[in-house]
């Protein structure tokens, strides 16, 4: 069974494209060859320009991954600090950790924290260097509704800088906060569009009964 099977889209410089789908829809695998960490098995992947993989490019790229990818051994203000230190974006480590609400455990060894905190930690690395393209795959599982509207009014202000998002998602009202949803399921992409263009295009009132219904096709 192929994890992606034809996909092609375009993402436009400025939004936030949101992939929605349920798990093992192949989200996180176009998201992985994105970033250059799967080649396909045809086809390209180009990302700001360039063919991936490119090493020129991975620094203009952020990648939060599903599991908190950090060093559970050390603090807060390590983590982002190495992770800054690779694209020498020292300056911004205390802005990261601000905004995602940590700067009161900064000095908290990873391992210590709940696994909402790690989310949190886990996004401040991966917006310490400023990306021109962030990837975020399912960034808000574990956050608190509060803090997951702050998330994306903080999204919205790096995308009206010229900043470009991917996130992917199978939770409806965070499908609904983007500009574009690529609908994925099987690994095939049944559908994209606007939240308004999908609903018309299924004949429906709600995302989550356009989804269902456009899942029902022959790609399902």
């Amino acid at each position: 069974m192929r994890a992606l099977d034809g996909v092609s889209l375009e993402v436009r410089r400025g939004e936030v494209y949101g992939l929605l789908g349920p798990n093992g829809s192949g989200k996180t695998t176009l998201i992985r060859m994105l970033v250059g960490l799967v080649a396909p098995d045809a086809g390209e992947v180009t990302v700001l320009g360039a063919r991936m993989p490119d090493l020129a490019v991975l620094g203009r790229i952020g990648y939060m991954t599903q599991a908190a990818a950090l060093y559970t051994d050390l603090s807060v203000e390590e983590n982002v600090r190495f992770f800054a230190a690779v694209t020498g974006a020292e300056k911004n480590v205390a802005e990261a950790i601000d905004i995602v609400e940590l700067s009161d455990r900064r000095d908290s060894v990873v391992s210590t924290l709940s696994g909402g905190m790690r989310q949190r930690a886990s996004l401040a690395c991966a917006l310490v260097h400023q990306p021109q393209l962030l990837l975020l795959d399912e960034p808000t599982v574990g956050i608190d509704p509060q803090l997951r509207v702050q998330f994306w009014e903080y999204f919205r202000t790096l995308t009206a800088a010229g900043a470009t998002i991917i996130v992917s998602s199978h939770v409806m009202d965070e499908a609904e906060r983007c500009d574009r949803l690529g609908l994925i399921r099987s690994g095939h992409l049944l559908a994209e569009g606007s939240v308004d263009d999908l609903r018309r295009q299924a004949g429906v009132d709600r995302l989550e009964d356009a989804f269902l219904k456009l899942s029902a096709g022959p790609a399902a």
